[in-house]
């Protein structure tokens, strides 16, 4: 690569960081409003919801809990692209992220697969499903598991190549 290309890559790279930076909090800002400062000004009015009002807030709490995991993929992502924006070397920054994003969206998609079902039927007095069949949380968790293992291989190659290095 060239200068102007590596510097151009570089920028795109810090650009993907903030852009990561805005959705995350922007998402997470939603998700606290909603699951948090809503509650408590109803409260603070002295507005009273009935017991149903909060079966149904914990419900869907709890069916929004993998998105903190692909949020903190997201996070992790747009870090890894800050790093490669102030110059790191790619191989050991890829790596890592790979494994941190790989966890993230595993998780992700075995709590929204499995996870959320069997929660949900705790807090129903084990009224409910034993798993949910979303392809988009079982294609997530599969994705998540290629990238950390992938991640795995590269700080491996990391490692060959420095034993490599060290025999020239």
């Amino acid at each position: 690569m060239s200068k102007t290309e590596t510097d151009r890559f570089r920028l795109m790279c810090r650009q993907f960081n903030w852009l990561a930076i805005f959705m995350v909090c922007c998402v997470g800002l939603l998700l606290v409003l909603m699951y948090v400062a809503s509650p408590i000004a109803y409260m603070l009015r002295g507005q009273a919801r009935p017991p149903e009002f909060v079966d149904l807030w914990l419900a869907q709490a709890i069916k929004d809990l993998p998105q903190l995991f692909y949020l903190f993929a997201v996070w992790s992502i747009g870090r890894a692209m800050g790093q490669l924006g102030k110059g790191r070397l790619i191989q050991p920054v890829m790596a890592s992220a790979l494994r941190r994003v790989g966890l993230a969206l595993g998780f992700g998609g075995l709590l929204s697969v499995f996870g959320v079902t069997n929660i949900i039927r705790l807090v129903n007095d084990g009224h409910g499903g034993w798993m949910y069949f979303d392809v988009s949380g079982m294609t997530l968790g599969m994705i998540g598991g290629a990238l950390f293992l992938l991640g795995r291989v590269m700080e491996q190659a990391d490692r060959v190549q420095a034993e490599l290095d060290e025999m020239i």
